[in-house]
């Protein structure tokens, strides 16, 4: 049985009590949200944090609301927050699904958006939604803040563009185009509790309902070393027609553009075959949704 190493526990009150304190330990203090990745990876002696720096007297973290016609999602807002949010719901279906497919109940309830993505593991459930939505994190640190495009944020498994001492305390997600769809879908060998396989969230927009595709947002999880766009996929389909013929060869091309890994899992060439199945399968939901929106939502 593995037991956690000894450290101190820290409840900083504010923000800037919380950075002061990060930014004096550097390397040797970790954020604790959820504690469903993090406790694990301390058990196992991959990350060896000597104080752990909950954030959960400070207010605002959790907060779900509307923001310049978009949506402001504080980085503590539980997985379960988002999945039941009917907010989220009528505004990004797909991240609502994305997030109802993380893990279990007690840990939906346990785990948080900002966990989800800082620890950036190849196979979250919520980066791929969130990257064809535009997502973008605002990380703080002492004495300065930026926001950065989720696009850019993963550098490799487990690593990210924060530097020791930067906080992620929201995600904002711009307002989408009317007659604009999405779909997630995650391949695992279990219904729940279970590491994607392979996973695929897609996002169409079209000029008008029987019109062409003009923005298409294929992103592919599991399959690389981060969630990764599959971007020659995506310009074959901008300034389509929509059909079922479409969907099939920007699939094909979309199970091109990955480089997975064989594991205990799924071989290498199972998983690319997988792309391109869920990618026609995501595609040809998000079209269907688009034409059934009048205004906004994905």
């Amino acid at each position: 049985m593995l037991l956690l190493p000894k450290f101190d526990y820290e409840e900083p009150k504010s923000m800037r009590e919380a950075l002061a304190m990060l930014s004096e330990l550097k390397e040797n203090a970790k954020v604790i949200a959820g504690g469903t990745d993090l406790l694990v990876n301390m058990k196992k002696g991959t990350v060896k944090p000597t104080r752990l720096v909950s954030l959960k007297k400070i207010g605002g973290l959790r907060e779900i609301a509307r923001e310049d016609a978009g949506l402001s999602i504080g980085s503590h807002a539980t997985i379960s927050e988002i999945a039941d949010s009917a907010l989220v719901a009528s505004l990004f279906p797909v991240l609502a699904r994305s997030a109802s497919c993380l893990g279990s109940p007690l840990i939906r309830n346990r785990a948080t958006i900002g966990g989800n993505i800082v620890t950036a593991r190849p196979a979250a459930d919520l980066p791929p939604a969130l990257m064809v939505l535009g997502a973008e994190v605002q990380l703080k640190g002492k004495g300065k803040g930026r926001t950065v495009s989720l696009d850019s944020f993963f550098t490799g498994p487990g690593s990210s563009v924060m530097k020791a001492g930067e906080v992620l305390t929201k995600i904002s997600i711009p307002p989408v185009p009317s007659f604009t769809g999405g779909d997630y879908i995650k391949l695992g060998h279990r219904a729940a509790l279970e590491i994607a396989i392979v996973a695929v969230a897609s996002r169409l927009t079209l000029d008008r309902p029987d019109g062409v595709i003009v923005d298409a947002r294929i992103v592919l999880s599991s399959v690389a070393p981060t969630a990764v766009h599959a971007p020659l996929a995506e310009k074959a389909l901008t300034g389509q027609r929509p059909s079922e013929e479409l969907f099939a060869r920007a699939a094909s091309i979309a199970a091109t553009e990955c480089s997975p890994i064989t594991d205990m899992r799924g071989g290498a060439n199972y998983r690319c075959d997988m792309v391109g199945i869920l990618t026609r399968r995501t595609l040809l939901k998000a079209f269907h949704d688009a034409l059934g929106m009048k205004e906004g939502g994905a």
